[in-house]
């Protein structure tokens, strides 16, 4: 199983206006939308996901589910969406359903350092926010998981551990 843990900061988006667009996002809200720099931290515990989505001049949000389950958020279109989630395969698949528009989210890694939401859209154009692992925090919850007292001879050498005890 594949671990989405970690702080993944948005690097680039393809077509994201037109996917907004499709889902009768406004002009104003599109144009904010493209400016917005966004990150997510994540953490998983099996089939438990925790993503707090922190976004420059947004208030964010904060989701936690289990994969297989479903859960409530409030879109950008101000919508309440019922959201179902599933695997498929080392992807997490996530179904947003609101009144007026269902889509789609796959979420999954292409290397440990790259994560892909991609947003396929029935009428065409597919939407693709691509994330890059914040390596800097990253390292620090690597540190806090070493015994106490090695971590004071904790080196990185070559992006790979280095122990000496």
């Amino acid at each position: 199983m594949v671990n989405f843990t970690g702080n993944w900061k948005l690097e680039k988006s393809e077509n994201f206006e037109d996917f907004l667009k499709s889902i009768d996002v406004g002009l104003l809200k599109r144009q904010a939308a493209k400016m917005i720099s966004s990150e997510h931290h994540i953490t998983q515990d099996g089939d438990k996901m925790a993503v707090k989505v922190v976004a420059t001049g947004q208030k964010g949000k904060h989701q936690e589910y289990t994969v297989g389950g479903t859960f409530s958020e409030t879109e950008v279109t101000g919508d309440t969406a019922e959201v179902s989630t599933e695997w498929d395969g080392d992807r997490i698949k996530e179904t947003h359903k609101t009144k007026d528009f269902t889509y789609t989210l796959i979420r999954e890694l292409q290397d440990e350092n790259t994560m892909f939401c991609t947003y396929p859209r029935q009428k065409g154009t597919e939407c693709k926010r691509i994330y890059k692992k914040n390596v800097k925090n990253n390292l620090m919850d690597r540190q806090r998981k070493i015994p106490q007292a090695a971590q004071a001879r904790y080196y990185i050498h070559n992006n790979e551990h280095m122990y000496e005890l």
